[in-house]
């Protein structure tokens, strides 16, 4: 059942437990040779599910909120959280097949090529040196609200988020295209309607290659009752000075209605990327194996439109000037 958490003006995340058995999965460790293997053996892991029930309906039927929370997610034993992305053994672990099992009910994974080598589960961990810098590893700095890669034609319709080790300054923000709409004025969200705003590129996905803004494009799109988010406050740009006028009232607008979450060991966080912007408040991390340590996936409703820009499940489309 869900428990909605409570909301002052805002709609709340549905938030509901694990409540049940992780299931009698049986398979040989040896089958586990590479990410198809896993994520099949994901696939069949994710009809024992407890909360398989709610991650479909979420999964096929828009939320308010543009998110679920899972609490109570089983880890089994977690080690030190490493000091950078990458660097742990490379055997799957128990969080890792929960996760993607998970994201199997929304759809399919997927990696990119620039962030994390493609990976399908990425461990955001804060890294020294990219503390104040706009990337999932930083600490010290917000995370400023976006559209998880907005500028990418094949961007993740779900992020999810499952936290292996918390901390309480650390909080998780987000804010839900109802939530949005609900302060701006009439002329305000006509514009935001019309394709009169750009998003640049993510400098991970440049590889020294020139910037470069993509085609124009509105910030709400979708329809008057299924409406769509896409923003990105570091990369999207207003190109009219109307336009520049109502990006900053969405600024405004996120910076006064947003909800900030800190997320707990066992929790996982699924957010609608189409419905959603979300980000982080700084904290200090101390880069001693005690830090800060989420385990990210993505996934898409479908996997042929990426087709010609990917390689198993790696999405490798190339972007910027040379």
């Amino acid at each position: 059942m869900n428990v909605p958490t409570s909301s002052v003006g805002f709609e709340a995340i549905p938030t509901i437990g694990w409540d049940g058995p992780l299931g009698d999965l049986q398979f040989d460790p040896a089958e586990l040779v590479d990410e198809e293997s896993v994520v099949s053996i994901a696939t069949r892991l994710a009809l024992s599910l407890p909360c398989g029930g709610d991650l479909l309906e979420f999964a096929a039927r828009p939320s308010p909120a543009a998110a679920l929370l899972v609490r109570g997610v089983p880890l089994g034993e977690i080690g030190p959280t490493p000091a950078y992305p990458g660097v742990r053994d490379e055997h799957w672990t128990q969080p890792e097949l929960l996760l993607l099992a998970a994201a199997r009910l929304l759809g399919h994974p997927i990696g990119y090529a620039p962030e994390h080598g493609g990976r399908l589960v990425q461990d955001i961990v804060p890294v020294k040196g990219s503390e104040t810098l706009q990337v999932s590893t930083s600490s010290s700095g917000d995370l400023m609200f976006h559209t998880e890669t907005a500028f990418h034609p094949h961007r993740p319709r779900h992020l999810l988020l499952l936290c292996l080790r918390g901390d309480p300054g650390a909080a998780t923000t987000l804010l839900s295209v109802t939530d949005l709409l609900a302060g701006l004025d009439a002329p305000t969200f006509e514009t935001l309607r019309e394709p009169r705003f750009a998003t640049a590129v993510d400098l991970s996905f440049l590889d020294g290659r020139r910037n470069v803004h993509g085609e124009p494009h509105p910030i709400v799109g979708g329809s008057a009752q299924d409406p769509t988010l896409l923003f990105d406050a570091d990369l999207t740009v207003g190109l009219d000075p109307g336009a520049c006028r109502a990006s900053e009232a969405v600024q405004e607008r996120i910076e006064h209605a947003h909800r900030s979450l800190v997320l707990e060991a066992g929790d996982l966080l699924v957010v609608d990327n189409a419905r959603a912007v979300h980000g982080r408040s700084a904290y200090s991390a101390r880069f001693d194996g005690t830090d800060r340590w989420l385990m990210r996936a993505f996934t898409v409703a479908d996997l042929s439109p990426s087709a010609p820009d990917r390689d198993g499940r790696i999405i490798t489309t190339i972007f910027g000037d040379a």
